[in-house]
């Protein structure tokens, strides 16, 4: 049971903590304690682990990727154990914004894969493993991580349809949309044939 019974005001509470949390550049950070330049000016400049793999260095990608799906998990697990399933829900959509719009980046953050990824892995479990599964598979067959994040997206609410987390699909719509949206110009270039694969210096 939720330690804090649930409120208007509590849910605000857990949209503002969600956000915040959400928010954190971890791309930038790693980027710069790590010495791989300013990750504005490197590829896309998005603040994602893709864009950090274009800096040359695994290990900066692959941490960035583990505490940005961390952070949506960590604001799902947090919300719903003080306050309930509404506020975990809640949680999980400030979070995936404030990775895509952080207001200290002058609301231009990343793409939102890994968090997208993290929180459905703490809403649900299975869910979120299948959508990794299906971002995996996606990715070995074509090697573009944007194709594979919208494939992993598009496939997210037939999961939650399938697995019993039919709870989920409101958020589900409202992430897969939102997915394709910050996506939008990696949609562009997959039309036109000129979408990098990954790993690909720019």
């Amino acid at each position: 049971m939720p330690l804090i019974e649930n409120s208007a005001l509590v849910l605000a509470i857990w949209a503002c903590i969600g956000y915040l949390l959400g928010s954190i550049p971890f791309g930038l950070v790693l980027s710069h304690l790590m010495g791989l330049g300013n990750l504005r000016s490197i590829g896309s400049g998005n603040i994602g682990a893709t864009n950090v793999l274009r800096t040359g260095s695994k290990p900066a990608a692959a941490l960035t990727l583990l505490l940005d799906g961390g952070k949506g998990a960590l604001a799902v697990l947090l919300a719903r154990w003080l306050a309930g399933e509404d506020a975990a829900q809640l949680a999980a959509l400030f979070a995936f914004l404030g990775h895509c719009f952080p207001v200290w980046l002058g609301f231009r953050g990343g793409k939102g894969v890994a968090t997208f990824l993290g929180l459905l892995l703490a809403l649900y479990w299975p869910v979120g493993l299948a959508c990794c599964a299906t971002w995996l598979a996606a990715a070995l067959m074509w090697r573009i991580s944007s194709l594979a994040a919208i494939t992993a997206a598009s496939a997210s609410t037939v999961w939650m349809a399938l697995l019993g987390a039919q709870t989920m699909l409101l958020l589900g719509i409202a992430l897969t949309l939102l997915v394709f949206f910050t996506h939008r110009a990696n949609i562009k270039r997959l039309r036109a044939g000129m979408e990098p694969k990954i790993g690909t210096k720019k």
